[in-house]
């Protein structure tokens, strides 16, 4: 314990980390801080706090932007028309010759890929805020009386998307002057800000008795349990050795040594998940537009998240996913084509298209847990909902909300690392290295 604390200590001895940790917290209080002003011509008090339902396709928006949405906020579309439109440019990568040619270029490509991106979460900001600014025009009594309908219209998109360039802008200052990746810590800040809420639900649960103190401490243990599962399984990797042939450039040998390439168990890591969510939440959604119909209530009653129907084709949707997204994001090839361009083999494989095929081979074995954990992380919410855990806090048992905050958390936690050894000083981890990953969705 003394030793994790003198870590901490640490950790504001280095001027340029205090720094950088100081101005990330404060981005991301300035963030939280947009996520409660309210939109003009919107009445606060009329809000309805339910109408972005947990079991919908708004819910699931609402969580990855912090209660924005729910809040009808400047903030409202969170980061999630970026995400989007990274999203885009990644596919279109896989399949478009000319953005193929970019992901080659280098630096140069990179920026163009980065303007490209950064147009089409315009594009997609308008979009979603001309519905989230539908949406709230049919809510009884939101839009405050005398507000023209076309006013509150163009200011709503133009205060949403500004809202969201800002939060970019916000995002990429932090992974540049911070600490992490921006765009990960604001929507890890978004979903942590409900856990605070969801414990203290409990809390008053178990003094009110409503829930037993020894089930309570289980499901503690449970919590914990679940969590450490996970970081296992985010960190795992399975690493094929690479040999590189020695190379004699006038005086000197380069070469001759091996390396790995680091395969992950969870390659896709949360977008599996968040695919599969996004499509299964449609039906809930449209059934709102028909209430009090047997077509609405055959859509609720078969895709509630806590029906046994529902958990099946979720997870099956899952694994699917998690091997299309893994396609897309390695692609075997590419890696046997860099390997042999810069001398390097596999022992007892020959370069090429023998390589890629054992490459291909392996990943697509290894996936095949990644998947089923994903599947069973993403179901555990609905079972532990059984238990008579509180909905807000059941969704910390797994799905997004889990994984996102796991690898926010260690990617962070490997930066502070790489910090703190590099200038000599004791890691946070007894081992002294962090393995860490990529932000969400490798953003």
């Amino acid at each position: 314990m003394s030793r994790l604390t003198d870590s901490f200590r640490n950790i504001f001895k280095i001027e340029e980390l205090k720094d950088r940790i100081l101005f990330t917290i404060f981005c991301l209080m300035a963030v939280r801080l947009g996520s409660h002003i309210t939109l003009p011509g919107v009445d606060f008090n009329a809000l309805d706090k339910q109408s972005a339902s947990s079991n919908s396709l708004f819910g699931l928006y609402d969580l990855f932007v912090g209660g924005a949405f729910k809040n009808a906020a400047i903030f409202g579309l969170g980061i999630m028309p970026y995400i989007s439109s990274s999203i885009i440019i990644q596919l279109l990568g896989a399949v478009v010759p000319y953005f193929q040619k970019l992901q080659k270029e280098g630096e140069d490509g990179r920026k163009k890929i980065t303007q490209l991106t950064r147009l089409g979460t315009v594009l997609v900001s308008i979009g979603q805020a001309s519905g989230m600014a539908v949406y709230l025009s049919k809510q009884t009594g939101v839009v405050a009386a005398g507000v023209n309908p076309f006013f509150f219209t163009f200011s709503t998109v133009i205060c949403l998307t500004a809202g969201c360039m800002l939060m970019m802008w916000i995002g990429e200052q932090i992974t540049e002057r911070g600490i992490g990746n921006g765009i990960s810590l604001i929507i890890f800040i978004g979903i942590v800000a409900r856990f605070p809420n969801a414990i203290l639900t409990e809390v008053q649960m178990v003094a009110t008795n409503q829930h037993n103190i020894i089930v309570e401490l289980v499901l503690w243990a449970f919590f914990v349990a679940i969590v450490t599962f996970v970081v296992l399984m985010t960190q795992g990797i399975r690493k094929i050795p690479v040999q590189y042939a020695k190379r004699v450039i006038g005086r000197k040998v380069y070469g001759g040594v091996t390396q790995h390439i680091p395969m992950r168990i969870n390659t896709a890591g949360v977008m599996p998940i968040i695919f599969a969510q996004s499509i299964l939440f449609i039906p809930t959604t449209v059934a709102q537009f028909f209430p009090n119909t047997g077509f609405g209530d055959f859509l609720n009653s078969f895709f509630s998240y806590r029906s046994m129907g529902y958990s099946i084709v979720f997870a099956v949707m899952i694994v699917f996913f998690t091997y299309f997204y893994t396609a897309i994001a390695f692609n075997p090839r590419d890696v046997a084509d860099t390997m042999k361009k810069q001398g390097g083999f596999i022992p007892g494989v020959r370069p090429g298209k023998h390589t890629s095929d054992y490459i291909d081979n392996i990943l697509t074995h290894i996936t095949l847990p990644g998947a089923i954990f994903l599947a069973i992380v993403a179901i555990l919410p609905a079972f532990v909902s059984y238990l008579g855990v509180t909905s807000d806090f059941a969704q910390f048992f797994g799905g997004t909300s889990l994984l996102i905050m796991v690898g926010v958390a260690l990617d962070t936690l490997q930066q502070v690392e790489s910090h703190l050894t590099m200038r000599n000083y004791e890691g946070l981890m007894k081992q002294g290295k962090i393995k860490g990953r990529v932000g969400v969705g490798g953003y």
